[in-house]
């Protein structure tokens, strides 16, 4: 029987969830509070709930990969993209911000939105989906809105990442795709840091 591991660093902290599949009741997860440790603590972290010896059985991974903490988000990325090469198993990268927004359960599009000192305001457009493994789409990915530059109208969400919440919902999401037996090719799956502001229309 395989593992499902989820991972989630875009925040301050690292969010670990593992599940093994079919199995209800088998659900563990955990928040780590890392901050700047989390390069030397990640590894340790993670087999408080999967020990590296149960690796090889892992069969599916998620991975949020952002926007939030560059350099947190990275590490788990890439670590994620590592173990779905050499085990050949399907990996899924996921917005932090469409985490928030199955949070929220929305009903029409809303805006996620994390404002950034000096630096303006990162948001993305989600929708509702019944039919996504998610329940909610990305109609417009994550961008920095530069300051003073307003956003379209709709509601608008804070982008603050929760934790073991968050991660939570990405091993839920993960289950679903494992009963799709959906592909996931972990060529694609890389950190969302927008850097560059978009001009106003």
């Amino acid at each position: 029987m395989s593992w499902l591991l989820a991972l989630h660093s875009s925040g301050d902290g690292l969010g670990v969830a593992v599940e093994r599949v079919g199995l209800a009741g088998s659900r563990r997860s955990a928040a780590f509070p890392l901050g700047r440790s989390l390069a030397n603590a990640l590894i340790d972290c993670v087999e408080q709930l999967l020990p590296a010896e149960d690796w090889p059985r892992l069969g599916r991974l998620l991975v949020a990969t952002g926007p939030g903490a560059f350099t947190g988000t990275r590490l788990t990325v890439v670590l994620a993209r590592t173990l779905a090469q050499q085990l050949g198993i399907p990996l899924h990268g996921l917005s932090s911000f469409l985490l928030v927004a199955r949070r929220h359960d929305i009903r029409e599009p809303s805006w996620v939105v994390h404002d950034l000192p000096r630096r303006g305001r990162v948001a993305g457009l989600y929708g509702p989906d019944p039919d996504s493994p998610a329940g909610v789409v990305e109609l417009a990915a994550p961008r920095l809105f530069a300051p003073g530059v307003a956003l379209p109208t709709g509601p608008q969400l804070a982008g603050q990442v929760r934790l073991p919440a968050d991660v939570e919902t990405l091993l839920t999401i993960g289950a679903a795709l494992e009963r799709r037996q959906a592909p996931g090719p972990w060529q694609p799956v890389l950190p969302l840091y927008p850097t560059a502001p978009v001009p106003s229309a």
